[in-house]
């Protein structure tokens, strides 16, 4: 976790977005993987994006996992999901992602209104505390790692947790080929 200083999560809801604290509040006591796995690290909010955060923090690109947020529109209605993958990878978004929501196409949310939606910063989305109704889909490669960062809902911290937990997030789905590597 490079030079990260963590604690769990739970106990620092000064370091989350509030629907993260309030997921973190609900998660079940017989979890496969105990909310006190869930942890949290303090960073510069400037350093939030990924490729400065990983420099800056000495966290690997294959470890830091991003959630995006996609939209699509059917019958007039929009139709998001949330995708994480591993920053050394990038969602299929107009294949996996546009034929699991079942769009013609589909493309990263409007910032405005994935921060509006999610009630999280911009730069620091993640999967935890989504909007039930979204799936969360997961690239199986990212369920494979003992531990991934990524955004806690604001931009001044980061959660680090066994990548297994986001496959069972509620409404996560692991999918095989979510994202492809990223060329050069």
């Amino acid at each position: 976790m490079g030079t990260l200083k963590t604690e769990p999560a739970r106990t620092r809801a000064d370091l989350l977005a509030p629907p993260v604290t309030a997921a973190l509040a609900q998660w079940p006591a017989d979890a496969p993987v105990d909310v006190d796995d869930v942890l949290v690290a303090p960073i510069d909010a400037t350093l939030a994006d990924t490729a400065a955060f990983c420099e800056a923090y000495e966290v690997g690109l294959d470890v830091s996992a991003n959630c995006v947020v996609v939209a699509g529109k059917r019958e007039g209605t929009v139709r998001y999901a949330a995708c994480v993958v591993l920053a050394t990878t990038r969602a299929d978004v107009n294949g996996v992602v546009r034929r699991h929501l079942n769009v013609r196409k589909a493309s990263f949310a409007p910032m405005d209104d994935a921060v509006e939606l999610s009630g999280m910063e911009y730069g620091g989305i993640t999967p935890i505390g989504l909007p039930g109704s979204w799936p969360i889909l997961v690239d199986s490669r990212v369920v494979e790692m003992p531990y991934v960062i990524v955004g806690s809902g604001v931009r001044r911290s980061k959660i680090a947790l066994p990548g297994s937990a986001l496959g069972l997030l509620p409404g996560a789905e692991v999918v095989d080929g979510l994202a492809r590597p990223v060329v050069g």
